[in-house]
């Protein structure tokens, strides 16, 4: 520490006596020291609050609180406990002694005060405090670089994530391009399942399993259900009729192809990566609740639940737009498909969930109908926010019968 820095330091003089306080500034005064008074315990403190100084001089027996006690309390703030204490009593106990360095004091002298070593003890308290000062910067600036390091990588790994989730969107029409399905049909898809596991993870049985993450993993994941689809020929995948049951047989193996593709993806990645529910859902899409699906006649919960959102909203999807090989149906008609296949191709609490949810539905297939130019997101958003707000009281009845 420089000379200079030494003699600007501020020095809090504590004592009931006051010649004792005075004898101190006369002492300190003429070495360049600023020295504030303060002649009990509560003004100490006070002082120290307005103010801090660079060293205390503290007398034990004062009146009030007493200085051991205003040690206690200074060296007991995170705020304060940095500033050098400095002991200088009448009392020779050492007990009282000992009492005030347990206490925290960093020093202390008896009276009468010698002053060279008065001198000596302050100047070393200044050296000490400052190593501390700026040990206490460079803690102060490795915490602020290292927010700043930490925002970084935050921005960073959100980067990333927006960069996956578009990769697989953009994977995931890839595939659609080569199918007669409609433009939206992703769009439309991945909405529909959102605010189906929206509407489950409100239900207690649901509660542990259906949190926000898992709604974001299915909304991001839920397009790559048939990205199987790009290994099967043109000539099974466009053809206009009805396939043959070998066609079909060819054709029910996109759900392989794409769930053996995210598989080793998923591997590579490292497995439990954003990838593994979309390989669930790719494998399990076309699973039924009563065993009859394919490509594996698992039945029940043995069905991923992904895969068994999903297996509902693709389906609506189907029944809802116009194909090649089939007119558009309403939603009553669809609604209609749906609750008779409760229970057998479905899962009886996603199709309650559906219910519950269907103006959400309508809402979406027309917002995302397929248009003559693009159609804005925020308008299905919007629509979607709106119909929750108006449905946030309203009694379905849904979680009595699923939860």
């Amino acid at each position: 520490m420089s000379n200079q820095r030494e003699l600007s330091a501020t020095i809090l003089a504590v004592d009931d006596v006051r010649e004792n306080v005075h004898l101190l500034k006369h002492l300190l005064n003429p070495k360049g020291y600023a020295v504030r008074e303060a002649f009990d315990g509560e003004q100490a403190l006070e002082e120290v609050r307005k103010a801090p100084p660079d060293v205390i001089l503290l007398d034990l027996l004062l009146p009030g609180i007493d200085g051991i006690e205003v040690c206690r309390k200074l060296k007991s703030d995170s705020g304060t406990y940095h500033i050098p204490i400095i002991i200088i009593t009448g009392v020779t106990e050492r007990e009282a002694n000992l009492r005030a360095i347990q206490a925290g004091a960093d020093d202390y002298l008896t009276k009468p005060v010698d002053s060279a070593m008065l001198y000596t003890r302050i100047q070393s308290c200044l050296r000490t405090k400052m190593l501390q000062d700026q040990i206490r910067s460079y803690q102060r600036q490795l915490e602020h670089s290292n927010e700043t390091l930490e925002e970084r990588i935050r921005e960073r790994t959100r980067q990333l994530e927006r960069t996956q989730h578009v990769t697989v969107f953009s994977l995931a029409r890839l595939a659609e391009s080569r199918d007669t399905e409609t433009g939206e049909h992703l769009s439309r898809i991945r909405r529909y399942v959102q605010v189906l596991a929206q509407q489950m993870g409100q239900w207690p049985t649901y509660q542990d399993t259906i949190d926000a993450a898992f709604v974001k993993e299915l909304f991001h994941s839920s397009p790559l259900h048939d990205i199987g689809k790009v290994g099967i020929p043109d000539s099974i995948l466009l053809k206009p009729g009805k396939l043959s049951p070998e066609e079909f047989d060819i054709m029910k193996m996109h759900t392989v192809i794409g769930g053996d593709t995210l598989k080793a993806a998923d591997i590579e990645a490292g497995k439990g990566s954003f990838l593994t529910m979309g390989r669930d859902i790719a494998y399990y899409h076309h699973e039924k609740w009563n065993g009859s699906g394919y490509p594996y006649g698992v039945a029940g919960a043995d069905i991923p639940l992904a895969a068994r959102i999903v297996a509902l909203g693709d389906c609506y999807d189907a029944l809802t737009t116009k194909r090649p090989y089939k007119e558009a149906f309403s939603h009553e008609t669809a609604k209609e498909i749906i609750l008779d296949s409760k229970g057998t191709h479905f899962d009886p609490q996603v199709v309650d969930a559906f219910l519950a949810v269907e103006e959400q539905f309508i809402a979406i297939q027309e917002a995302l109908r397929d248009p003559d130019g693009p159609t804005h997101i925020e308008a299905v958003t919007k629509t979607l926010d709106d119909l929750r707000e108006r449905s946030a009281h309203a009694s379905t009845g849904v979680e009595e019968s699923s939860g």
